[in-house]
């Protein structure tokens, strides 16, 4: 899942990146609003987090735009105005939810993955795939019953696999929802979480489609 954080304050965009990525999100960030702009109509994220109180334009503004261009992802906006009516401006002008500083990292990545959620067109709390399943509200995996522990990077790559139920997901899929813009799609670090998952689940589940992608099977 690939997330846009747009946040003014450098050591707080620092820690909420630092968080996600740990919690197995790939991060971009955005210091300002013309910055979300450029970037949101450029990529399809999966979510953003944004900040109200922005240097022109602010959080509101931003989100109106974006609405207005169609982008239909799940937006959680932050800010330090807890009063009634600057809720529901965020609200009405499209937001997901909304979440009022200080708050929890957790929280925030609680709220961030139960927007994604809601967003799916065909929702599956439970994907099975074979003797596979995954609990995507629980972040948890069993291979025959049998419970398989994972990294939120291995996770996050089962889940894409998984949520495709039998399809091929090209490479490019894959980095653009696992890897965010520090390049580590560059490297290879797809191939190593591939082996890593093939080891767990076998071979026989995670197919190479030469010149496509990867497919997982039943």
């Amino acid at each position: 899942m690939r997330v846009l954080i747009v946040e003014d304050d450098v050591r707080l965009r620092g820690m909420l990146r630092d968080f996600l990525r740990e919690e197995g999100f790939a991060v971009d960030e955005a210091a300002d609003g013309g910055e979300a702009l450029h970037k949101a109509l450029g990529c399809d994220y999966s979510a953003l987090v944004l900040d109200v109180m922005m240097p022109p334009p602010d959080g509101f503004e931003v989100l109106r735009l974006l609405r207005a261009k169609g982008r239909t992802m799940p937006v959680l906006m932050l800010t330090g105005r807890g009063a009634l009516p600057d809720r529901l401006q965020g609200l009405d002008s499209g937001a997901d939810d909304y979440l009022l500083k200080p708050f929890e990292l957790s929280e925030l990545a609680a709220r961030l993955r139960a927007a994604i959620r809601r967003s799916a067109v065909a929702p599956h709390p439970v994907l099975t795939v074979g003797p596979i399943s995954l609990d995507t509200v629980a972040c948890t995996v069993a291979l025959d019953g049998r419970p398989v522990v994972l990294t939120a990077r291995e996770f996050a790559l089962l889940e894409l696999l998984a949520r495709n139920r039998g399809g091929v997901v090209t490479r490019a899929e894959m980095d653009a929802q696992l890897f965010d813009e520090r390049g580590d799609s560059m490297s290879n670090m797809l191939d190593v979480y591939i082996y890593k998952l093939r080891q767990k689940f076998g071979k026989e589940r995670i197919l190479t489609r030469r010149g496509m992608g990867y497919q997982l099977v039943a």
